[in-house]
Protein backbone atom coordinates (compact mmCIF):
# COMPACT_ATOMS: atom_id res chain seq x y z
CA UNK A 1 0.00 0.00 0.00
CA UNK A 2 1.32 3.35 -0.93
CA UNK A 3 0.96 6.54 1.16
CA UNK A 4 -1.96 7.98 -0.84
CA UNK A 5 -4.08 4.89 -0.42
CA UNK A 6 -3.32 4.72 3.30
CA UNK A 7 -4.31 8.38 3.74
CA UNK A 8 -7.60 7.83 1.87
CA UNK A 9 -8.39 4.77 3.99
CA UNK A 10 -7.66 6.72 7.18
CA UNK A 11 -9.93 9.57 6.05
CA UNK A 12 -12.76 7.17 5.23
CA UNK A 13 -12.47 5.48 8.64
CA UNK A 14 -12.41 8.87 10.38
CA UNK A 15 -15.54 10.08 8.53
CA UNK A 16 -17.34 6.80 9.28
CA UNK A 17 -16.57 7.08 13.00
CA UNK A 18 -17.66 10.74 13.05
CA UNK A 19 -20.97 9.97 11.29
CA UNK A 20 -21.65 7.05 13.64
CA UNK A 21 -20.92 9.14 16.75
CA UNK A 22 -23.18 11.93 15.46
CA UNK A 23 -26.03 9.52 14.75
CA UNK A 24 -25.75 7.99 18.22
CA UNK A 25 -25.70 11.40 19.89
CA UNK A 26 -28.73 12.65 17.96
CA UNK A 27 -30.86 9.61 18.84
CA UNK A 28 -29.94 9.72 22.53
CA UNK A 29 -32.71 11.01 24.79
CA UNK A 30 -31.92 13.48 27.55
CA UNK A 31 -32.81 12.30 31.03
CA UNK A 32 -34.82 14.68 33.17
CA UNK A 33 -32.91 16.07 36.14
CA UNK A 34 -33.28 13.86 39.20
CA UNK A 35 -34.17 16.73 41.50
CA UNK A 36 -35.76 20.10 41.08
CA UNK A 37 -33.48 23.13 41.25
CA UNK A 38 -32.98 24.52 44.72
CA UNK A 39 -35.13 27.50 45.57
CA UNK A 40 -33.32 30.64 46.60
CA UNK A 41 -33.84 31.75 50.16
CA UNK A 42 -35.52 35.12 50.32
CA UNK A 43 -36.57 36.40 53.70
CA UNK A 44 -40.13 37.64 54.04
CA UNK A 45 -39.05 41.03 55.30
CA UNK A 46 -35.65 42.67 55.03
CA UNK A 47 -35.44 45.98 56.90
CA UNK A 48 -32.26 46.91 55.06
CA UNK A 49 -34.02 46.49 51.71
CA UNK A 50 -36.92 48.61 52.91
CA UNK A 51 -34.49 51.32 53.98
CA UNK A 52 -32.81 51.20 50.58
CA UNK A 53 -36.15 51.68 48.86
CA UNK A 54 -37.03 54.61 51.14
CA UNK A 55 -33.71 56.28 50.38
CA UNK A 56 -34.20 55.66 46.68
CA UNK A 57 -37.54 57.48 46.82
CA UNK A 58 -35.94 60.43 48.61
CA UNK A 59 -33.61 61.01 45.68
CA UNK A 60 -31.04 63.79 46.19
CA UNK A 61 -32.32 64.53 49.72
CA UNK A 62 -31.08 61.10 50.80
CA UNK A 63 -27.49 62.38 50.80
CA UNK A 64 -28.34 64.55 53.84
CA UNK A 65 -30.48 61.96 55.62
CA UNK A 66 -28.76 60.25 58.57
CA UNK A 67 -30.86 57.08 58.24
CA UNK A 68 -29.91 56.75 54.57
CA UNK A 69 -26.23 57.16 55.39
CA UNK A 70 -26.59 54.35 57.95
CA UNK A 71 -28.46 52.15 55.46
CA UNK A 72 -25.80 52.69 52.81
CA UNK A 73 -23.08 51.86 55.31
CA UNK A 74 -24.82 48.60 56.27
CA UNK A 75 -25.38 47.77 52.61
CA UNK A 76 -21.71 48.32 51.83
CA UNK A 77 -20.66 46.17 54.80
CA UNK A 78 -23.03 43.38 53.80
CA UNK A 79 -21.78 43.46 50.21
CA UNK A 80 -18.13 43.37 51.27
CA UNK A 81 -18.78 40.62 53.81
CA UNK A 82 -17.73 42.68 56.78
CA UNK A 83 -19.25 42.15 60.19
CA UNK A 84 -21.48 45.08 60.98
CA UNK A 85 -20.06 47.32 63.68
CA UNK A 86 -22.21 48.06 66.73
CA UNK A 87 -24.18 51.27 66.44
CA UNK A 88 -22.70 54.30 68.22
CA UNK A 89 -24.70 55.59 71.16
CA UNK A 90 -27.03 58.46 70.34
CA UNK A 91 -25.95 61.46 72.45
CA UNK A 92 -22.44 62.03 71.17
Amino acid sequence: MDGKMLARLGAIVFVAVAVTATAIEMTRKEDAPASSPAALYQPDRDPLREGQRRCQRLGQKAADDADCLRVWSETRDRFLGRASAPAAPEGR
